[in-house]
């Protein structure tokens, strides 16, 4: 599998690009917390490990920034219910 995680800024994302598609979760920051409310996997990369890769990157990032995730989408709920170990992350 090819490809590193980016944080777009610009357009308040983080992403992956495999085989010339784009795996992402966008996000809406307030103050010191990213509500993640969307995450896309094309239908072509779907069930190969990516969105959960993106995920643990993206997570990875959020902490050493010393943020906080408010997880609005339902892929980030399911990642933090298979990862107990990351709910410290998460807006209380």
């Amino acid at each position: 599998m090819s490809g590193e995680m980016k944080h777009n800024v610009e357009k308040s994302r983080y992403e992956i690009e495999v085989d010339g598609a784009l795996t992402y979760s966008q996000y809406v920051r307030t103050g010191d917390t990213l509500a993640i409310i969307h995450t896309w996997t094309p239908p072509a990369l779907r069930g190969r490990g990516i969105a959960g890769r993106l995920v643990r990157d993206m997570l990875a990032d959020i902490r050493r920034q010393g943020l906080k995730v408010d997880p609005q989408c339902s892929f980030i709920v399911d990642y933090f219910d298979r990862h107990p170990e990351e709910r410290d992350l998460i807006a209380g």
